[in-house]
C-alpha cells in the first residue's frame, strides 16, 4: 500500500443519489461526524455542493484538506486522451480543490464527447432531443484512457488513479500495459455479490478494493432496480450476528465488508445513520459468521449496464458475463 493510500479510511461517505439541495449540509455533517473519506463523481451531479460542504468544514476547523481522502471519477464521455484532463479539472473546480486523492475510470464504457457548455454532467444519452434518444458508443480503447489518467498523476492533479466496474479480464489487460499501476478497484460488492475471484486477483496485483453498495438492495429500491424482499438485512444469519453482538443488521453487513479487507462507501444523509455506519470497529464477526454471510452469495448484481442500459437508454451493452 502506498503512503497516500494508507490514510484512506475504510468507511467512506458515498455521494451517489444525494440531492443537490441537501448535499452541502450532508457532506458537512458527515465530516463533523468523523468521516474523512468522500466518494464523489462527475455523474452524481452534485460536486458543486460537495465542494461547498468541504469548504465549510475546512473553514470551521473541523479538518484540513490533508485530513481528507477525496475520490472522483472520469465519466464515459471523457475517455479520449485529450478530454481526460479537462474532466478532472472541471471536477476540481466544482469541488474547490487543487488535487484529488484518487481518480477512477467510472465505467469501462466510452461514449462520444459532450462539451461542458452543452450539458454537464452529460449522463448516458448522447442526444436527449433526438427522435430516438439513446446511449451511443465511441471507439476509444481503454489503453488510451489509461494513458490520459497516468498524465494526471504526472501533473499532480491526483495522487492515485484506479478503475471502477472492471472484471478480471479487463484488470489483467490493464496490468499488462499500465506504467502507473491502478491503486484502487471499486466494484459493487455485498453478501449477495461477494466477487471472491475478482477480490483475490486484485489482492494478487496489490490493488486495494472499495465496495460500493455494501448494503446491497437498499441503494436500488428507489430506482426500481431491486425489490424490498431482496434486503440482506432480513437474512437470519445477519440477524443472529446482530443479536449476539448487540449491533444493527446494517452494522453487521458493513463489518463483514471491512473484515474482508475492503473499504466500503455506504450512502446516507440521516445523522443517526452517519454515526452508526462508522461504529463498526469495536467488534468482530466470528469466522463462522463470516462464512455464513459469504454463503448468501447468489451473484446478484444490482448495478449492471447489461440490464439497465437497454431498458433506460435503448442500447444493449453488457460488461459482465
Amino acid at each position: 500500500m502506498s503512503l497516500s493510500q494508507s490514510k484512506m479510511s475504510k468507511v467512506g461517505f458515498g455521494l451517489w443519489k444525494i440531492p443537490q439541495d441537501i448535499c452541502a449540509d450532508a457532506v458537512y455533517e458527515a465530516i463533523k461526524a468523523g468521516y474523512r473519506h468522500l466518494d464523489s463523481a462527475c455523474d452524481y451531479g452534485n460536486e458543486v455542493q460537495v465542494g461547498q460542504g468541504i469548504k465549510r468544514a475546512i473553514e470551521e476547523g473541523l479538518c484540513s484538506r490533508e485530513d481528507l481522502w477525496i475520490t472522483s471519477k472520469l465519466w464515459n464521455t471523457y475517455h479520449a486522451k485529450e478530454h481526460v484532463q479537462q474532466a478532472i479539472e472541471r471536477s476540481l473546480t466544482d469541488l474547490q480543490l487543487e488535487y484529488l486523492d484518487l481518480y477512477l475510470i467510472h465505467f469501462p464504457i466510452a461514449q462520444p464527447f459532450v462539451a461542458f457548455d452543452d450539458r454537464y454532467p452529460p449522463e448516458w444519452i448522447t442526444d436527449p432531443s433526438a427522435a430516438n434518444p439513446k446511449m451511443e458508443l465511441a471507439p476509444v480503447p481503454l489503453f488510451e484512457t489509461w494513458q490520459g489518467m497516468e498524465s494526471l498523476v504526472e501533473k499532480g492533479l491526483t495522487k492515485e488513479i484506479g478503475v471502477c466496474n472492471y472484471n478480471t479480464g479487463l484488470l489483467n489487460d490493464l496490468m499488462a500495459y499500465a506504467k502507473i499501476k491502478p491503486a484502487m478497484l471499486q466494484v459493487e460488492s455485498h453478501p449477495y455479490l461477494t466477487q471472491e475471484r475478482l477480490m483475490k486477483l486484485a489482492k494478487q496485483y496489490d490493488i486495494q478494493v472499495t465496495a460500493f453498495s455494501p448494503l446491497g438492495a437498499l441503494s436500488y429500491l428507489e430506482l426500481d432496480m431491486a425489490g424490498a424482499a431482496e434486503s440482506v438485512l432480513e437474512q437470519s444469519v445477519v440477524k443472529a450476528a446482530a443479536e449476539r453482538l448487540g449491533k444493527t443488521a446494517a452494522q453487521i453487513v458493513l463489518r463483514w465488508g471491512v473484515q474482508r479487507g475492503n473499504a466500503i462507501i455506504p450512502k446516507t444523509s440521516r445523522p443517526e445513520r452517519l454515526a452508526e455506519n462508522l461504529a463498526i470497529f469495536d467488534f468482530e464477526l466470528s469466522q463462522q459468521e463470516m462464512d455464513d454471510i459469504n454463503g448468501l452469495n447468489s451473484n446478484r448484481r444490482f448495478n449492471d449496464p447489461g440490464h439497465f442500459c437497454e431498458g433506460a437508454f435503448n442500447t444493449f451493452y453488457p460488461i459482465y458475463d
